[in-house]
């Protein structure tokens, strides 16, 4: 794949700092020679240390990202909400796992990706999950769609502008309109899940009350913190647990048998266009019932 910029005066004048501003680390620098791609300023090929002016085009030529054999093809749907040469966005149902594991290596998000890519001769086939969820949380997923898109989405996430909202049903009523919950988080030492610990890592959720009904409330959510589990976990910590979340005590007698819980909005700058990207995912039929 190939990416080129012009070198304009607010840029670095040397290489390698120019490219760390485009997303290219040291690291990949290096991997990306060794495996056979190229650097050039103008028409010449070059290494990192090389100075640059005003008005240099600087072209990047990433080598393909091979198959894994480890990872199986699957020919699964998947229900796509847009695509690009960079990104790919998935709007997933619950129940499909996204990443191969023990329990499945076949048919997860990663295998049906993967297989959309083969269908479509993609020359890198590594599939980059950015925006995990949980197997039984639905909506949105953003996928990179090579080793560039991965660093770039990166960076997003650490300067936290790559904005992400959920939705979520939970039992019981008398939250806060506006509510933040900021509590710890850690791993069960003996079950599976997490728990609320004081030498947990930080976690921070902010909510806003959608609608009340008599005996559940919808909530939209933010997460300040990516922890496992953190909305299940934070709204069980408060005494509001997640409709359908077995895990974490919540009701599994109001009409669903999975956490009420799904990804609706998603959106960033893109890096490559510099255009705003903004997508939202209705609420699937098994929370929409739920609100009748």
């Amino acid at each position: 794949m190939k990416f080129s910029w012009i070198v304009t005066n607010d840029d670095p004048k040397t290489l390698k700092k120019f490219l760390n501003t485009r997303g290219i680390s040291h690291r990949m620098y290096k991997s990306t020679k060794i495996g056979g791609g190229q650097f050039m300023v103008g028409s010449r090929e070059v290494d990192a240390a090389v100075n640059l002016r005003v008005g240099d085009q600087v072209t990047v030529i990433l080598p393909a990202e091979l198959s894994d054999p480890n990872v199986a093809v699957s020919h699964q749907p998947i229900s796509i909400v847009y695509e690009d040469d960079n990104w790919l966005i998935v709007d997933k149902p619950a129940g499909l796992t996204v990443v191969p594991g023990p329990a499945n290596r076949d048919d997860t998000l990663v295998n049906r990706v993967k297989g959309h890519l083969v269908d479509h001769d993609a020359e890198d086939l590594v599939p980059h999950i950015i925006t995990r969820l949980d197997r039984f949380t639905s909506g949105l997923v953003l996928i990179a769609k090579h080793r560039l898109a991965n660093s770039l989405a990166n960076e997003l996430l650490v300067n936290k502008t790559l904005h992400k909202k959920y939705q979520a049903v939970v039992m019981g009523v008398g939250l806060l309109e506006h509510g933040f919950i900021d509590r710890p988080i850690a791993k069960d030492p003996i079950g599976y899940g997490q728990i609320i610990a004081d030498d947990g890592k930080p976690a921070q959720t902010e909510y806003w009350v959608n609608h009340q009904f008599a005996n559940k409330t919808l909530v939209d959510v933010v997460l300040h913190t990516g922890r496992t589990h953190q909305i299940r976990v934070h709204f069980a910590a408060i005494g509001h647990p997640l409709l359908g979340d077995e895990l974490y005590q919540g009701p599994m007698n109001l009409g669903i048998h999975r956490q009420a819980l799904h990804a609706t909005e998603l959106s960033f700058q893109d890096p490559f266009s510099d255009r705003g990207l903004n997508f939202k995912s209705q609420l699937p039929q098994d929370i929409s019932a739920l609100l009748n």
